[in-house]
């Protein structure tokens, strides 16, 4: 481990236990000494903090994976542009992120902790300008909502059409803002399908809880709304040199990348066995089923399971999705793809490793931002 890397996690452990003070200081220090900044960043801060806190765990995580980190970085400074970010406000928050971590650090702070983030920050800072600057595309896309469906008391599967060209690839996902009734809010979401000719993306949502952006997309959001979607981001997209035969692991609304993947291998595939195993509390969380066992009527190289993990009424499988990919297989020389909630993910990936399948097969996006 080079020295950067060991300062920046050795301050981190320093902090993490208080990572929700130190967001809440970082936000606060930047708001007092700059209010106009305030305006870039939606009235309710709690899903924001939390997002801060990703960010910098993960390109802490990623500093000694170069190809990742600038991928990374890259990606979130066109992400950023969405808020408006100017050059100028990436001194500001860098001093006040150096200030966050260090109040909360204490006595144990360090002056090579202190230079060690300053270092590590002004890479990160010119990676996402350098990202951002390079982007030919607008901040953000307005789309109209062209059809919205109730598929169960929670879900609602909505299709959009943005008003210009956005291209992306199948297995990203993007931010998502509905002004008309959360303005400022954005959540990221998976389109559910491939790109299509006619530019429409379709995506899946489920409310949770009081979720202020989910709750409006499922219950509130209608045909005529305008959206607006940032640039897409994310790896976990098909190598189309692969030929080893893959699995596609999917837990409630993470089905939707993962027939974003599906629409793709369509139209090439001709090769390649996919299992697919579709996961859900109850039957009526399965709210897309009837799609997926038309694709596998269709294609033969499709399969598909099905597993409910609190309906014992169900037919199919019974337990957490993870565990029935574990009765299936042996799955050693599959890619596999995984896609849902933060425990469904992590619970897979577990499992994924007992099988012994090698970690650069699995690619996965995590959903866990109560939205």
């Amino acid at each position: 481990m080079g020295d950067l890397a060991r300062l920046l996690k050795e301050s981190w452990s320093l902090v993490e236990e208080h990572r929700d003070k130190v967001a809440g200081y970082f936000y606060a220090r930047i708001f007092l000494a700059h209010p106009n900044v305030r305006d870039l960043f939606p009235v309710q801060m709690d899903v924001q903090r939390a997002r801060l806190l990703n960010a910098i765990v993960t390109a802490v995580q990623t500093l000694e994976d170069p190809e990742r980190f600038d991928e990374y970085l890259r990606g979130l400074g066109r992400d950023h542009r969405k808020f408006h970010v100017e050059p100028a406000h990436y001194e500001v928050v860098g001093g006040a992120l150096i200030e966050a971590l260090r109040q909360f650090a204490g006595d144990q702070w360090a002056i090579e902790y202190e230079q060690a983030w300053a270092d590590a920050y002004a890479v990160i800072a010119a990676k996402m300008l350098s990202g951002a600057e390079a982007d030919a595309n607008p901040p953000y896309w307005h789309a109209e909502v062209v059809a919205h469906e109730r598929r169960s008391k929670d879900i609602a599967v909505f299709t959009v059409l943005p008003l210009q060209p956005l291209e992306f690839r199948a297995g990203q996902y993007l931010s998502m803002e509905c002004p008309r009734y959360q303005p400022r809010l954005w959540r990221t979401y998976s389109p559910a399908n491939a790109p299509r000719r006619d530019n429409t993306l379709e995506f899946h949502a489920r409310a949770v809880g009081a979720g202020w952006v989910s709750s409006a997309l499922v219950r509130r959001l209608q045909v005529g709304d305008m959206v607006r979607l940032a640039a897409p981001m994310g790896s976990m997209t098909l190598d189309r040199r692969s030929t080893r035969d893959a699995v596609f692991v999917a837990g409630g609304t993470g089905l939707a990348p993962i027939k974003s993947l599906l629409e793709e291998l369509t139209r090439y595939n001709r090769t390649r066995w996919v299992h697919v195993f579709f996961g859900a509390r109850d039957r009526d969380d399965l709210y897309d089923l009837a799609e997926l066992n038309r694709l596998a009527a269709r294609y033969p190289w499709l399969s598909v399971v099905t597993a409910c993990s609190d309906d014992p009424t169900f037919g199919g499988e019974q337990g957490n999705i993870c565990d029935v990919v574990a009765r299936y297989g042996p799955w050693n020389e599959h890619d596999f793809f995984v896609s849902g909630s933060g425990p469904m993910v992590k619970a897979t990936l577990k499992t994924l490793a007992e099988l012994q399948v090698p970690p650069m097969r699995v690619k996965y996006d995590s959903f866990t931002e109560m939205t």
